[in-house]
């Protein structure tokens, strides 16, 4: 069966099957968020986070849960969504299974002037504009030297993807030089969340992921019907009558700032982006574009590997780890794929 959701002059079709399947995976991240809060040295119950919220917790339990858990959950969720809608926009603009913005250097950009505010300033209190400004600037720059001057469609999705490839690796050894100027002690600390880490999340992390998420959604519904356009070739979208050079850098710009108050929040954690909107798809076994999808199967994915990573016994990884096992096979499987198709 199959319904149709219309704003206006737009309207969008969604099929039973799909509203099911997304009424699924939130039921999944609902799941795993409470027993990530659950999990732990400190045993708390599912009942325990009404009962702090009504200050019968005694001051212990109610600090460990709404001060250190919440947080880091909520965070979570919020930064594994924006990574995983930053990259189905990436992927559905492109058409390309591989674009996404940790392969295309937009996730290394905000990475690495994060880097050098807290190597300027010595404390994290700058991360979020330098963060986001390093992050436009390298799509700026990404930008400029991919755009096809001789055509109407504004980028060159092949070479934006090696434009930003290269980006990625150029701003990865820069971050690495950076931190060769630090201490030691701070040196770590900087690996450590230049791997993606959700330690020490605060509700100001919160509020600063999901005000941003909240900020950003009505541009992201509004792209849906765009975006189910892109899809096609450059010739039908210039059919219907869309500004393809313009739709590339709003596009572009919105996926940017997604990623960017991601990585400000939890690092760039590695394959989130970029496994969220195949996996989104095979799911739902569309070749769609999956916003919706793609952003709870990014928080399913996030929550998942942060939980490994405050589980495992012994030593204290960081929650990008987990990600990179996950998604390093769905890299191999992409690159058959696009092997098999000749697309590669």
């Amino acid at each position: 069966m199959i319904y149709t959701i219309r704003l206006g002059s737009l309207s969008v079709r969604l099929a039973r099957r799909h509203i099911l399947i997304g009424v699924g995976l939130f039921l999944l991240v609902l799941i795993a968020g409470g027993m990530a809060l659950q999990l732990g040295q400190f045993d708390l119950g599912a009942g325990d986070l009404w009962t702090a919220y009504r200050g019968e917790l005694d001051k212990i339990s109610q600090m460990i849960l709404l001060d250190h858990r919440l947080p880091r959950v909520l965070v979570a969720i919020g930064a594994g969504a924006a990574f995983g809608v930053s990259g189905a926009i990436f992927q559905s603009m492109l058409r390309n299974p591989m674009a996404s913005p940790d392969v295309i250097g937009f996730n290394a950009g905000a990475s690495c002037a994060a880097v050098l505010a807290i190597l300027v300033f010595g404390s994290a209190r700058f991360v979020l504009p330098w963060a986001l400004s390093g992050g436009l600037l390298t799509a700026a720059l990404v930008l400029l030297l991919a755009w096809d001057r001789n055509g109407k469609s504004g980028i060159d999705p092949y070479r934006l993807i090696l434009v930003g490839i290269g980006a990625s690796l150029t701003l990865g050894a820069t971050s690495d030089l950076l931190m060769s100027m630090t201490d030691e002690q701070r040196a770590a600390d900087m690996a450590q969340w230049l791997t993606g880490t959700l330690n020490a999340r605060n509700q100001a992390d919160a509020a600063l992921i999901w005000g941003g998420l909240a900020a950003l959604t009505p541009v992201l519904i509004w792209l849906q019907f765009p975006l189910n356009r892109l899809i096609m070739s450059d010739d039908i979208v210039h059919g219907f009558g869309l500004r393809l050079a313009g739709l590339r850098l709003l596009i572009t710009g919105v996926g940017v700032l997604l990623a960017a108050l991601a990585v400000s929040v939890a690092g760039p954690l590695p394959f989130v982006a970029f496994v969220a909107g195949p996996v989104a798809r095979r799911v739902l076994k569309t070749g769609a574009p999956v916003l919706l999808a793609a952003a709870l199967v990014g928080a399913l994915v996030t929550l998942g590997a942060d939980t490994a990573a405050r589980m495992l016994p012994v030593v204290q990884l960081p929650a990008g780890v987990f990600t990179a096992v996950i998604g390093a096979p769905v890299l191999m499987w992409l690159l058959v794929a696009q092997f098999r198709k000749g697309a590669l």
